[in-house]
């Protein structure tokens, strides 16, 4: 279908916010009709309407009650030269006139809006990011810096649900697996509760790990869990695969290195009404294996051994594979014990 898209006025280098300058008032040709020949006309001239997103091709008639105006095209400018005779002699009866309607800042969309302000030649619009719970977060590149506040404010005006949007200051790269952020517009309450795999979660985003485009690989995993197995969650973060595998009738032994990460596992563990079948450690991962093991040998009186081990540490859960060949692994090892790694691109 024809028609020439709205776009709203260049404000190139914009930084502060101004929604104001994105008001934008358009003229058109209206046709008025009575009411009862609206929608057959609208049939027969269906390639000449005005056909916007979010705007009626039809409005009320400001002088009067029995007709209506059917808005046409912003790039016909005389019915003579656009229309077929047969078209025009279709509208003759009726009066053309000029029609005025306004659009502002709720009109336009995030890209539209952050393409109108980036600097020319901009091919790509920082509008996309993840979002966790009430929390959307971006990964802005350094040429939009000079923007943040302006595109992290525009982001949360166009997203109803996000109350907080942050940018991460630094990389992965500490013994936590947490990053320094920045909140850029909205609440600076970054405690927030989400829903995965049917389980709730609850946790402090700038404390703790969490990635919510891992959701498809945390179902994945779990999936391959049975009721019954023994699993152990090396670096369990606040808990996606261990709740869920011990919803499933899963026995987890769960651990993580950081306090916070640890906290929020315990109160998730709560939060999802978890009585039985899952420990938790905050310990280093290497002593945790071994304690694990342990442990579970103990309680099972060297009956059962752990049917999984998730290393959901990218970077680095290579390194922990000697832990496996050691003595102590070895003398408790069984042939059906597998090693599940859950690695990430993060």
């Amino acid at each position: 279908m024809h028609y020439t898209s709205l776009v709203p006025p260049q404000n190139r280098g914009m930084r502060v916010l101004d929604r104001e300058a994105f008001r934008k008032v358009y003229t058109t040709l209206a046709i008025r009709v009575p009411n009862q020949l609206v929608k057959p006309l609208m049939i027969q001239l269906e390639d000449k309407l005005l056909n916007q997103p979010r705007i009626s091709s039809v409005v009320s008639d400001g002088t009067r009650n029995d007709t209506k105006l059917i808005l046409l095209r912003l790039d016909i400018k005389d019915v003579k030269e656009s229309f077929s005779q047969d078209k025009l002699e279709l509208i003759q009866p009726y009066d053309i006139l000029n029609y005025e309607f306004q659009v502002d800042y709720d009109y336009w969309t995030t890209d539209q809006i952050l393409y109108s302000v980036m600097p020319e030649g901009d091919a790509e619009t920082p509008s996309s990011f993840a979002t966790t719970g009430h929390i959307a977060h971006v990964n802005l590149r350094q040429e939009n810096m000079p923007f943040k506040s302006l595109i992290a404010q525009v982001i949360l005006d166009k997203n109803k649900k996000i109350k907080s949007v942050v940018n991460k200051t630094n990389q992965i790269d500490n013994t936590y697996r947490n990053f320094q952020m920045e909140v850029l517009a909205g609440d600076h309450n970054l405690i927030t509760e989400l829903k995965e795999n049917d389980c709730k979660f609850k946790f402090d985003f700038s404390k703790v790990y969490w990635n919510s485009r891992l959701q498809a690989e945390h179902r994945r995993l779990v999936d391959i869990f049975k009721k019954g197995d023994y699993i152990c969650d090396v670096m369990a973060g606040v808990g996606p695969f261990s709740i869920p595998a011990v919803k499933k009738g899963a026995v987890v032994y769960a651990n993580d290195l950081n306090p916070a990460s640890y906290e929020s596992l315990c109160g998730n563990i709560q939060l999802n009404k978890i009585k039985q079948n899952i420990k938790t450690y905050n310990m280093d991962g290497r002593a945790f294996i071994k304690k694990a093991v342990h442990d579970l040998s103990i309680e099972t009186n060297n009956d059962r051994t752990f049917d999984h081990f998730i290393m959901n540490l990218p970077a680095t859960a290579i390194e922990f594979l000697g832990i496996y060949l050691c003595k102590t692994m070895l003398s408790k090892a069984s042939t059906k014990g597998k090693i599940s790694l859950q690695l990430d691109s993060q």
